[in-house]
C-alpha cells in the first residue's frame, strides 16, 4: 500500500466519499426541495470526472497486488460511464417529479451503481470484477422497485433478481473452476499460466469457461439469457430504464474484455465459437422480434439484444482492430439509446408514461426540433449515413471480414435491413400519422438542452467520426 496506489483508484474514493455525503445530505432535504440532491449527485460525477482526468496514467499501471489496473481502456471507459449516468439524473429529474418519485434513494442508487460499473472496468482480478459486478446489480434491483407501488414495477424487480442472482452464482461458480485449474483469479497470472501449461487447457478449464460465458451473456443481455432485458425495461419507470440501458452496457463491455482478452486470449478457439452462437441468435431474435412490439420500450429492448450481437461478433474476433470496433460501437450506441429512451420521457406527463408507439404519432407537428431529434437516433441505430451508427456497423462488420467470417457478414448486413424497418416506421409515426394528443410538450430547460446536444452529437460523431475510432484504436492496442 503506497501513494501510487491511493493516487491510481483516487476516482473511485472520492466517488465513495461523494456518495457518502450524498447520501448524509439528503436527509436534511425536504421533499419539495430534493433538487437539492440532484445537483449534488451532479456535482459528485463532475468531481469524480475531474478526479479521473488528473490521474490519467502513463501506459499501464496495476496496482492493489495487481488486483486493479488504470490504463487508456479504463479512462475512456469509467469517463462514458460516468457522462451517461450524468445524462440519465437530467432526463429522470422532471419525470420523477411529476409522478412524486422524485426520491435521493434514485440518485444514491445511481452513484453506487456508478462505483460498481468503474470498479468492473479497472479490474484486473475475477474477485475484483464480482465485486464491481455485485455492486453494479444491487443498485440496478433496488432502481427497477423504485415505484413500490407500482405492480409492474415489483414485478420486473423480482424476476431481475432471481435471474440476476442465478446469473451472479453461474459467474461465481465459473470463477471457482478458472481458479482450480490455473491457481489464480488475476487475469495476467491467468493468461501465463495458460501459455506456460498447455496441460491445464483441458475440460476443467472449458467448464469454468462456459460458466462465466453465461454471466457475461446475462450482463449484455444476449440470447438465450436475454429474458429479463424486455420485462425491466418495461417494467420499470423509464428513468431507471434508460439508467439500465446505457451506462451498464459500457461496464459489461469491460466485463467481457477484460475476462476474455485479458485473462482468457488463450482460449479464444474455444470461447470463440460460444460468443459467435450468442451473437447469431442475438441478432436473429432481437431483429425479428422487435417488429411485432407496440410498446415502445420493449421494442428498444429488444433492439438493444440485437445490437449486444453485434458488439459480441466484434469481441469475437479478437483483433484490436476488433475489440476498437466493439468500444466503438458500444459507445456511439448507448449516445443514441441515451436520447431514444430520454424522448420517451418527454413525451411522458403525470399519470401517463408513453410507452405505446401510437404516442410518437404526428410527433413533428407538436415539436418540430424533438421529432428531429428522434429521427436522428432511430437513424443512427438503424445504422444509416451519415449518422455515427452506420460508421459502428461498419467498423464492427469490417473487423469480422478482417479475420475471414463473410457468412456471419452477411447475416450482420441483412439483420440490420431488418432492424430498419421497426426504427423507420417510428419515423413514419412522427412524420406521417397524425397525432392523438394535441398538447405542447412540457419540459425543463436542462432536459431540452440536453436532448438537442444529445440528438446533434449523433450526427456531428457520423461526420466526423476519426477521433473517436483512433482513441479507440489506440486503447484497444494497449490491451
Amino acid at each position: 500500500m503506497d501513494l501510487m496506489n491511493f493516487a491510481a483508484a483516487a476516482p473511485e474514493m472520492t466517488l465513495l466519499g461523494l456518495i457518502c455525503v450524498v447520501l448524509v445530505a439528503d436527509l436534511f432535504v425536504a421533499p419539495e426541495r430534493r433538487i437539492v440532491t440532484f445537483w449534488l449527485s451532479l456535482v459528485s460525477i463532475g468531481i469524480t470526472l475531474w478526479a479521473l482526468v488528473s490521474t490519467v496514467p502513463v501506459g499501464r499501471v496495476e496496482i492493489f497486488s495487481g488486483s486493479y489496473v488504470s490504463d487508456g481502456l479504463s479512462q475512456l471507459l469509467k469517463s462514458g460511464v460516468a457522462l451517461f449516468v450524468a445524462a440519465a439524473f437530467v432526463y429522470g429529474r422532471g419525470n420523477l417529479a411529476a409522478n412524486d418519485l422524485h426520491k435521493g434513494e434514485f440518485y444514491v442508487l445511481g452513484l453506487f451503481g456508478l462505483l460498481g460499473m468503474m470498479i468492473m472496468i479497472s479490474a484486473n482480478s475475477l474477485l475484483t470484477m464480482y465485486l464491481g459486478l455485485e455492486t453494479l446489480a444491487l443498485a440496478q434491483y433496488a432502481l427497477v422497485a423504485l415505484d413500490r407501488t407500482d405492480v409492474k414495477s415489483a414485478e420486473s424487480a423480482m424476476k431481475y433478481f432471481v435471474l440476476g442472482a442465478i446469473a451472479s452464482g453461474c459467474l461465481l461458480y465459473g470463477i471457482s473452476w478458472v481458479y482450480g485449474a490455473t491457481g489464480s483469479v488475476e487475469f495476467p497470472a491467468i493468461a501465463n499460466a495458460i501459455l506456460d501449461n498447455p496441460d491445464i487447457n483441458g475440460l476443467p478449464l472449458w467448464f469454468g469457461l462456459a460458466f462465466l460465458i453465461v454471466g457475461i451473456s446475462f450482463k449484455f443481455g444476449g440470447v438465450p439469457f436475454h429474458m429479463w432485458v424486455p420485462d425491466v425495461y418495461q417494467g420499470a419507470r423509464t428513468p431507471v430504464t434508460l439508467y439500465i440501458g446505457t451506462a451498464p452496457k459500457i461496464a459489461a463491455l469491460a466485463l467481457t474484455l477484460r475476462i476474455l482478452i485479458d485473462g482468457l486470449a488463450g482460449l479464444q478457439e474455444v470461447w470463440a465459437d460460444m460468443l459467435m452462437i450468442i451473437a447469431v441468435l442475438s441478432l436473429l431474435l432481437g431483429n425479428f422480434v422487435a417488429i411485432a412490439q407496440t410498446n415502445i420500450k420493449r421494442m428498444l429492448a429488444y433492439s438493444t439484444i440485437a445490437h449486444v450481437g453485434f458488439i459480441l461478433l466484434a469481441v469475437f474476433t479478437g483483433t484490436p482492430a476488433g475489440i476498437a470496433a466493439a468500444v466503438f460501437y458500444t459507445l456511439t450506441y448507448v449516445i443514441s439509446a441515451a436520447g431514444a429512451f430520454g424522448m420517451v420521457i418527454l413525451l411522458s406527463r403525470r399519470g401517463h408514461d408513453a410507452e405505446s408507439l401510437s404516442d410518437f404519432k404526428g410527433l413533428n407537428a407538436r415539436s418540430p426540433w424533438m421529432a428531429l431529434m428522434m429521427m436522428f437516433f432511430m437513424f443512427s441505430m438503424a445504422g444509416v449515413p451519415p449518422f455515427v451508427g452506420f460508421f459502428g456497423k461498419l467498423n464492427a462488420i469490417n473487423a469480422v471480414l478482417g479475420v475471414g467470417e463473410v457468412g456471419l457478414a452477411v447475416i450482420m448486413v441483412l439483420t440490420s435491413v431488418v432492424g430498419a424497418y421497426y426504427y423507420l416506421r417510428v419515423v413514419w409515426y412522427m412524420y406521417f400519422e397524425e397525432a392523438q394528443d394535441q398538447a405542447l410538450l412540457q419540459a425543463d430547460v436542462d432536459t431540452r438542452v440536453l436532448m438537442s446536444v444529445n440528438g446533434l452529437a449523433v450526427l456531428a460523431l457520423g461526420i466526423l467520426p476519426g477521433w473517436l475510432w483512433t482513441l479507440c484504436l489506440q486503447v484497444a492496442q494497449g490491451q
